[in-house]
């Protein structure tokens, strides 16, 4: 019987795996190669809608592809089993696909929508004159609380964290940078602090919290922050944005001494097959109606100041969720860290994460 079952079982597996290989030759069917554009981007970072709109619009077919960190992202590329046409990396890891070559620079005679990004978000040290990016959407890292438990007062800055009143009440976004920042950042460091004594004490402080840190995750922390699974999180932006569209009772704010401020950023890869499909879309994306759709769905910041003035003032007035020049003042972007920095960095989370078993 366990043989049948494992056999049956088997059957399934391949059929499943026939009908996804069914469905892309069908979804491309009659296309050649620059008829179709592979799109690489954050999970859950588009509006779905927005792909089937400009495909009806252009006869351009997106196979669109999903990754979960920057770091995989760049693995996936430098493998070159798929020509990425689009993709959608930090601002960090620009200057090292810029460092190691692989990236386009991009031509601005086709793109015309340019024009409606914000010049603020433009030129910036990662890509000086933006010679290989245009900025997709930009936010902050900062404090998810539920005002039925915390108030407002209790978390001004980053050291608020550690009170023992929030002991094991308290989520961590699953990041070494991130989570090492605030250690740096509670201690008066920059987020880009790399001497190894300021890393090590940021670890110690770190490693103390974890009596406060129920968990350490990353995307479900708006799911558990909306179900009231936690009295604090510390999210990004976006992700709060959505918790909040869910849970009435939850507020998100920026801790006094600053933060992280994110660009996500779109690129043209090396790797590209299809030049002319891939300005298409950048095109489409930057449209001022499409930008809007896409960042109300998203929840995040948008760069381009046309599509800003379609979102709902309720939403563009938050401070918290669009800093205005003195709180930007105060955020820091992460910068490119050298590939043994970057172990440390994760040689050190790891400790620090042991912490939290």
């Amino acid at each position: 019987m366990k043989k049948l079952y494992q056999s049956v079982l088997l059957i399934l597996v391949i059929c499943i795996g026939l009908f996804g290989i069914k469905y892309q030759v069908e979804h491309t069917q009659g296309l050649t190669g620059d008829k179709v554009i592979h799109f690489f981007n954050w999970g859950d970072y588009i509006n779905p809608e927005l792909i089937g709109e400009f495909e009806e619009e252009t006869g351009y077919k997106v196979v669109y592809e999903t990754f979960d960190s920057n770091e995989a992202m760049l693995a996936k590329i430098k493998q070159g089993g798929t020509s990425y046409d689009v993709a959608v990396p930090s601002e960090y890891m620009i200057q090292t696909m810029i460092h190691e070559n692989m990236l386009n620079t991009l031509d601005y005679s086709k793109l015309d929508n340019i024009r409606h990004i914000d010049e603020r978000f433009l030129n910036m040290p990662f890509d000086p004159n933006n010679r290989y990016s245009i900025p997709y959407f930009w936010g902050t890292l900062g404090i998810l609380y539920n005002t039925k438990f915390v108030d407002e007062e209790e978390l001004q800055t980053w050291n608020d964290l550690w009170n023992p009143k929030f002991k094991n009440n308290i989520l961590m976004y699953d990041g070494a940078r991130e989570t090492l920042g605030i250690g740096l950042q509670s201690q008066g460091y920059s987020l880009n602090e790399t001497n190894t004594d300021a890393l090590l004490q940021a670890t110690q402080k770190m490693k103390q919290l974890m009596p406060n840190i129920r968990a350490i995750v990353a995307d479900e922390i708006k799911m558990y922050m909306a179900k009231n699974e936690a009295a604090i999180a510390v999210t990004f932006s976006g992700e709060a944005s959505t918790a909040l569209d869910e849970n009435e009772d939850l507020a998100y704010t920026i801790p006094k001494e600053g933060s992280n401020i994110w660009f996500d950023n779109i690129v043209i890869p090396k790797t590209a097959d299809n030049l002319d499909g891939a300005y298409a879309l950048i095109n489409f994306l930057l449209r001022p109606d499409i930008a809007a759709r896409n960042a109300e769905y998203i929840g995040y910041a948008t760069p381009n100041k046309d599509a800003k003035e379609l979102i709902d003032p309720e939403i563009t007035s938050n401070k918290s969720f669009y800093p205005d020049d003195d709180l930007i003042s105060r955020l820091e972007a992460y910068k490119g860290l050298s590939r043994e920095k970057n172990n440390q960095f994760n040689d050190l989370f790891l400790e620090i994460k042991i912490e939290n078993k």
